[in-house]
């Protein structure tokens, strides 16, 4: 549903779950490695490039069963793909998820009730009209937004997520699970790669990085955020471990139109590309899933909004904000892990 980008100064890496393990046959196959080199691998799948490293024992086993691991989620899950699970239920009107296409659903709808429907899986229907999931790029008319915003109530959703059974209750109604899939999925290889014996690694899934454990030499992880400005400059440098960091910006899709500017994050409540006054959000989680979904959320929320749930959600996540007008926010908790800004820094307190 959603593109994000986030630069790296270190290596990346992306990938997704299976349980592995590693046996005398491993090593006498060579599928070890020493500590401090690493292994890597980049693949193309959920329509970016994705690049994963990873440190220590088991690290090449690690990466070979998540590729593979990545190219299964991809297919049960693209919208574009007439035989994924996702695209059969949208078809149909109902269907039976798998356990990892039923537990991304569940926190979709779960982050959707926490932002009040900043955050909806079931925009589908409207990024369609608008043409960014075919590149047919268009404005629909308030009227036909009108009629698809009936579409996208997840009250109209009968879901029972022990067994993975869905049914649409309005006809027309599709779901996109791409808003925080690759969210889930680097959340799952950081499992895999504990799973493994690995030690430090990272994984880039389009620009969605998170990090398991510091480097190897000891010292935190450095993720380069990009600035919107469409410079070289850097928004400025997080260092950190043991964290996703997710960013949102709609610099990244967008299309012109009679000298109008439409980018593809929109507002679940207008069905039009949100106006919020931001222009990125970056979310710092544990949670991978939770980072992909509230980067979207709150950049629709906006600033004053997004201050107010951080407050009372601080435990859970912190953010980094850049406004339309340049400028720049950082949340209390991780104001000092933020250096070398671009702009000046106004720091978020707690409630």
């Amino acid at each position: 549903m959603i593109s994000k980008k986030v630069s790296v100064l270190c290596c990346l890496i992306g990938l997704f779950c299976c349980g592995c393990s590693q046996t005398a046959a491993d090593v006498s196959q060579g599928l070890t490695t020493a500590a401090d080199e690493p292994v890597t691998a980049t693949i193309f799948a959920m329509d970016t490039y994705m690049t994963l490293t990873a440190y220590g024992k088991g690290a090449q086993e690690a990466i070979e069963q998540g590729q593979t691991c990545i190219e299964t989620l991809d297919a049960m899950l693209s919208t574009g793909l007439d035989t994924s699970e996702v695209s059969r239920v949208n078809q149909n009107g109902s269907g039976i998820l798998s356990e990892d296409a039923a537990n991304i659903l569940t926190r979709a709808l779960e982050i959707s009730a926490e932002t009040d429907g900043a955050f909806n899986p079931l925009m589908y229907p409207i990024m369609e009209a608008w043409g960014f999931p075919t590149q047919n790029y268009r404005v629909p008319d308030e009227k036909e937004l009108d009629a698809l915003l009936e579409r996208i109530d997840t009250s109209q959703v009968a879901f029972d997520a022990q067994s993975g059974a869905v049914t649409f209750l309005r006809e027309g109604m599709e779901m996109d699970l791409g808003g925080i899939a690759k969210g889930y999925t680097s959340a799952k290889l950081m499992d895999l790669f504990a799973s493994c014996g690995v030690t430090s690694g990272m994984v880039s899934l389009g620009g969605n990085v998170q990090v398991l454990g510091c480097k190897p030499d000891g010292t935190n992880w450095r993720i380069a955020l990009q600035n919107p400005d469409g410079s070289d400059n850097y928004l400025g440098v997080l260092e950190t471990s043991d964290m996703a960091v997710i960013t949102s910006g709609g610099y990244e899709r967008y299309f012109e139109q009679d000298g109008v500017t439409y980018h593809h994050i929109i507002d679940p409540s207008t069905g039009f590309p949100a106006d919020s006054g931001l222009c990125s959000v970056t979310i710092v989680s544990a949670d991978g899933t939770l980072a992909d979904g509230l980067s979207t959320a709150l950049f629709v929320m906006g600033l004053e909004k997004s201050i107010a749930f951080w407050q009372t959600h601080s435990e859970n996540f912190d953010a980094i904000f850049l406004t339309d007008d340049d400028q720049l926010y950082v949340t209390a908790s991780i104001a000092e892990d933020f250096v070398d800004a671009y702009y000046d820094v106004t720091v978020i307190e707690e409630g």
